[in-house]
């Protein structure tokens, strides 16, 4: 599925996304919900320099998967896996756990569609092998069908 496909499933499913974007593993936009193209660009500057932010201050090891960014005015929600990101804004209060539910399944149907398009195999022909020989059953007759008495 390609990343504009997610993201009108995306926001079909969830009422509480205002605005999303899908960010390429160049930094560009893939897709967005946004119809003017400056506000998408905007957006995604913004999830970005938030990733980087919270990439500074984490503890630990494991790369930085989600992030969540309250106001009183509403939410961003940032998803990565590998180099692609999606981000959103919601309303305020939204249900955390829900949208990132959310973010993450469109996520998923975004990745496939970018590997398979970058990785192609070239076709290989089937070899044919040796394969047993069918075992044979028996035919059945149709049944006959009885004359009627000519009484």
């Amino acid at each position: 599925m390609d990343a504009q496909q997610a993201l009108a499933d995306l926001t079909e499913i969830s009422s509480q996304i205002h605005a999303a974007v899908v960010i390429d593993d160049q930094g560009t936009v893939a897709a967005s919900t946004i119809g003017d193209s400056r506000r998408s660009d905007e957006l995604a500057k913004a999830a970005g320099g938030l990733l980087t932010a919270a990439d500074e201050i984490k503890t630990g090891e494991s790369a930085l998967t989600q992030l969540e960014v309250a106001t009183g005015e509403g939410s961003v929600f940032v998803v990565r896996s590998g180099k692609t990101v999606i981000a959103a804004t919601t309303g305020n209060n939204p249900t955390a756990g829900l949208v990132f539910y959310d973010l993450k399944s469109a996520m998923r149907t975004v990745k496939p569609a970018a590997k398979s398009a970058a990785v192609k195999k070239p076709a290989v022909a089937k070899r044919k092998t040796a394969t047993a020989p069918k075992k044979k059953t028996a035919t059945r007759k149709p049944p006959t069908k009885k004359k009627p008495d000519a009484s």
